[in-house]
């Protein structure tokens, strides 16, 4: 039935790989089942036989989806079906777009679909690996011209050894996430986060995934030379070389004199007039192309600016191909928020804003991996004012989802731990003006409002891109790409690090990749860059984070109580620690492995809050001092309740410095005082001492009064009469 399934196997990383094709998904242009390991996913590729009217962009999708059954599990929801996709899945579709996407011919405007489907899911493989290899073999295979094949690996760092594809135990202990895709010649994605790894162990990694991918991409190259299909014919979108060298000719002077400033808003008024006069004038010469007038003078646009990098080392706005654009910090910015900072390079200006939230305000993700909460949430958006125009906003779409997943990697090596700082922590980068790199900036403008929010982070964190420029076997970098450099350019190489080392990268190409030295020049030059940011502009706005929280920050405290005790805390139906929470006004949020978090506006209430809950999981000793509040008044003396379910007696001799003949002179039921701990009887019944504690405390001296001590002798007696406590 099935004469055209094969089977294709190999191994990679020390795990079997299995390529079924032909058995399923007959009408798409490609498609394979890829097994690693215990992981399966399905790639599905289709293409339009016609090109798609009326766009100057090849038409490409990728999406990544998982499904909850792959894990064995019932989505949740009213509808029990899986939802939108997760924002993991939506950043393994952008990671599997990069590398793919330059590879497909510039001219061709038929659109592409390619779906991969996670149906199995074994931790040890992750399926974004599996995926960008079914990929690449299912357009190999079909007949969507496409110029690859390539492989993607995984690199891990355990122990001072590069892993590749590391499986769940490893990845936990790495101390960087690199995956790197490759074609045969050249490095063609770089996707990272790292533990501050220096930049030498970053490209050596880099290198390791380089060739790690040769061996699958020989395998792709046998299966696509047994079963390929020969690749359909399309119609090309380029203008005719005629048509090019005429605009070109007319316009390029004019052309010039617009592109040369540093000011995006004068070189767009100064557009234009050109783009009018060149309609005017070759819209009845080529009435049947009129809509390839705009490409020839977007061709003339990036002919320019190319031949000034590349002959002239030139640049836009003037600076050298090192320098960057002029750069200011500030923090503090907004009153009433936790934290803020504001970075602007340029003409790019970030905002961003810190909010410190409760331990259960964290995020709680239903994606198909480990992960189940998130504590550091970082948030990116892009108005369309940023760039000038009258957009509405429809909610972050995959480029804002990316750029906030990239700041947040960038960050999450140096944000402390919940022991630490328990805080649920989150960022919200406002992009007010957008020239090129911005995800960039909005990691500049993160490190500054976490310190104006005096989050103790373990370092402060920089990002800078870095563009390149390639002619045959000539290239050239430069950095901090504005946004010119960045849509006429061959590369958007950006690095996020300390000053030790980097924490995230992310690389975008517009061409099939680069070598090993480009690779080493762009971390070498976007680490010199990183250093003066930080050196010279981020730390002389605020040095270090500062020591105390906003007035308007929720003050928290934590513990961790032993697990057993986690139900005397908590109460029969929740009654104790709700109690708790009435009288102290906090919130308390205790986790099952036995952590305990105390949260309120009022440090003193959450510290009286911690010393109830310490109460109740440890017995009161000698000498420990309480706020407690009296619950009973007897002639003897006053029971005071320094715990839920822990009372004790403070006798009449005991509640103050001086003498005392009754005991509503000084205490009245409801009144909170404090009390300390003067003995703990055979019986377990707790004598405390309120005089003790004002001497101790307050520094009082008690009166000299025999009287006072005959009573303290004879309170015992009194007290072991009544047997009611």
């Amino acid at each position: 039935m099935f004469e055209n399934y094969r089977v294709f196997e190999t191994e990679f990383a020390g795990r079997p790989l299995v390529v079924e094709t032909g058995k399923t998904t007959q009408l798409a242009n490609g498609a394979c089942m890829v097994r690693y390991g215990e992981t399966v996913v399905h790639v599905a590729v289709t293409a339009a036989p016609k090109p798609r009217e009326g766009v100057d962009f090849f038409p490409l999708s990728v999406d990544y989806e998982e499904k909850q059954y792959a894990l064995g599990r019932i989505p949740g929801g009213y509808g029990k079906r899986e939802g939108r996709p997760s924002e993991k899945a939506i950043l393994v579709s952008r990671v599997i777009d990069r590398p793919i996407r330059p590879l497909f011919p510039k001219d061709m405007r038929n659109d592409v679909s390619i779906v991969c489907t996670v149906m199995s899911y074994d931790p040890d493989c992750l399926p974004e690996i599996a995926a960008m290899v079914g990929t690449s073999i299912a357009l190999s295979i079909s007949d969507v011209p496409w110029n690859g094949p390539i492989s993607a690996v995984s690199v891990g760092l355990v122990d001072g050894e590069f892993v590749i594809n590391p499986n769940k135990e490893q990845r936990d202990v790495s101390k960087m996430a690199v995956t790197v895709a490759s074609t045969d010649e050249r490095i063609a994605m770089i996707e990272a986060g790292a533990d501050i790894v220096p930049d030498d162990v970053m490209y050596n990694g880099i290198m390791a995934g380089h060739e790690a991918n040769q061996s699958i991409i020989t395998f792709i190259k046998s299966i696509q030379a047994e079963i390929g299909k020969a690749k359909f014919e399309y119609p090309s979108n380029d203008p005719e070389p005629e048509m090019f060298e005429a605009i070109k000719a007319f316009s390029i002077e004019d052309i010039k004199f617009a592109l040369d400033t540093d000011d995006k808003v004068i070189r767009e008024e100064r557009l234009k007039p050109i783009y009018e006069a060149v309609h005017e004038k070759f819209d009845e010469i080529y009435p049947e192309q009129a809509e390839k007038i705009d490409e020839c003078l977007y061709k003339t646009q990036k002919y320019i600016v190319r031949r000034w990098l590349l002959d002239e080392q030139k640049r836009v706005d003037g600076r050298k191909m090192d320098e960057m654009r002029p750069l200011a910090s500030e923090v503090g910015i907004l009153p009433r928020v936790h934290g803020s900072g504001l970075f602007t390079r340029g003409q790019t200006q970030v905002l961003t804003v810190t909010t410190l939230g409760l331990v259960s305000d964290q995020q709680v993700m239903d994606g198909i991996d480990d992960q189940t909460t998130k504590r550091y949430i970082h948030h990116y958006n892009f108005p369309s004012y940023s760039v000038g125009e009258t957009k509405p906003s429809r909610g972050p779409g995959r480029r804002e989802i990316g750029h906030g997943a990239l700041a947040e990697r960038a960050l999450v090596p140096v944000i402390p731990s919940a022991e630490e700082f328990p805080y649920t922590i989150r960022l919200v980068s406002e992009i007010l003006s957008s020239n090129g790199s911005t995800s960039q900036g909005s990691i500049c403008g993160s490190t500054l409002s976490l310190m104006d929010a005096g989050v103790p982070i373990k370092a402060p964190v920089a990002g800078i891109s870095c563009g390149l420029i390639t002619e045959g076997d000539r290239w050239m970098t430069m950095v901090d790409i504005q946004g010119l450099e960045d849509f006429f350019g061959d590369m958007d190489f950006k690095v996020a690090g300390t000053h030790e080392g980097i924490t995230a990268i992310q690389m975008d190409l517009k061409i099939s990749g680069l070598t090993p030295e480009m690779v080493k020049e762009a971390l070498y030059k976007t680490h010199k860059a990183r250093d003066y940011i930080l050196d010279e502009v981020m730390l002389k706005a605020i040095p270090e984070p500062r020591k105390e929280l906003s007035k308007y920050a929720p003050k928290m405290i934590s513990t961790v109580i032993p697990v057993d005790k986690i139900r005397e805390v908590i109460g029969s139906g929740g009654k104790v620690i709700q109690k708790i929470c009435a009288e102290c006004d906090v919130k308390i949020d205790i986790e099952e492995d036995g952590h305990v978090f105390v949260s309120g506006l009022d440090l003193e209430n959450c510290k009286h809050a911690m010393e109830i809950v310490n109460t109740i999981v440890n017995d009161p000793e000698p000498g420990a001092i309480y706020k407690g509040k009296v619950t009973r008044i007897m002639d003897f003396g006053a029971f005071v309740e320094i715990a839920p379910g822990k009372e004790g007696l403070c006798h009449i001799s005991q509640l103050d410095v001086k003498r005392t003949e009754k005991v509503t002179d000084v205490v009245n039921v409801d009144d909170v005082i404090i009390v300390k701990v003067t003995e703990i009887d055979d019986k377990g019944r707790i004598n405390l001492s309120r005089r003790d504690a004002l001497i101790e405390i307050e520094g009082l001296k008690p009166e000299n009064d025999t009287s006072n001590r005959r009573s303290n002798n004879s309170r015992q007696g009194g007290f072991r009469r009544n047997n009611n406590r």
